[in-house]
């Protein structure tokens, strides 16, 4: 009987913890949604190969380069290091940088010194649009931030695969009232900790939807295999 309570116990436990955790809306399971974003990159907006980039489908880490990428290529690299390097295996996570047009140049020089410490740089993109164009589109994101007078700012954000802002609100782990929309690329402790373990949330939310669906769609076909053996 002892054993018999202590097996129960085993198996009732796990799935209690979940159910609390489950319920509860802390950031370490689920990546609060801050701004249900519903507009896309301008399809006139294009990379230095003249190819267009969206969001929808994936998961964007955003940035705005500014005109003063000389000052702006640690920043770049830090968020190479720190961020990208770690999750450009999948397939669906890309990072963006909307850099001024006449900054082509320069944005090449800064990206074949990363060819050199990554071997694959093919999710990192960056297009081109007019100063004006980039002030307008980054208002519509309704960040706390603004952009620089050179058109451009050392924090990144994170955007799902339905255009939605991603960050932090509510209560933190210390209970104490918490907001973050964007994440500073000045600061590696800043890309190693929060906006890593945020990425990492928001990407096991995802392979958890997957993995959901995947359970239903083989629940529905041993229904229907179940019901013809049954009438055969």
């Amino acid at each position: 009987m002892k054993n018999r309570f202590i097996l129960g116990l085993l198996f009732v436990l796990p799935i209690a913890t979940y159910l609390i955790f489950a319920s509860a809306k802390h950031n370490s399971l689920f990546l609060p949604t801050l701004f249900e974003y519903k507009q896309d990159l301008p399809q006139d907006w294009k990379t230095i190969d003249g190819e267009s980039v969206q969001l929808t489908g994936h998961i964007t880490i955003l940035g705005f380069s500014g005109f003063e990428i000389d000052k702006i290529k640690g920043n770049l690299f830090n968020l190479n290091q720190k961020i990208y390097d770690k999750y450009a295996e999948f397939k669906d996570f890309q990072v963006v940088i909307v850099a001024p047009k006449g900054t082509e140049d320069q944005m090449a020089a800064v990206f074949q010194k990363l060819e050199r410490i990554s071997q694959d740089l093919s999710r990192w993109k960056v297009v081109y649009a007019e100063p004006e164009a980039i002030s307008s589109y980054y208002e519509t994101l309704q960040l706390i931030g603004n952009l620089d007078e050179h058109f451009g700012t050392p924090s990144v954000v994170i955007i799902d695969k339905n255009k939605n802002l991603r960050g932090r609100k509510g209560k933190n782990k210390k209970g104490e009232d918490e907001y973050r929309d964007s994440y500073n690329t000045i600061s590696a402790a800043d890309l190693h900790n929060e906006m890593n373990d945020d990425v990492k949330i928001l990407l096991r939310e995802y392979r958890l939807a997957l993995k959901k669906n995947e359970s239903r769609k083989d629940a529905f076909r041993d229904k229907i295999k179940e019901n013809i053996e049954k009438n055969k």
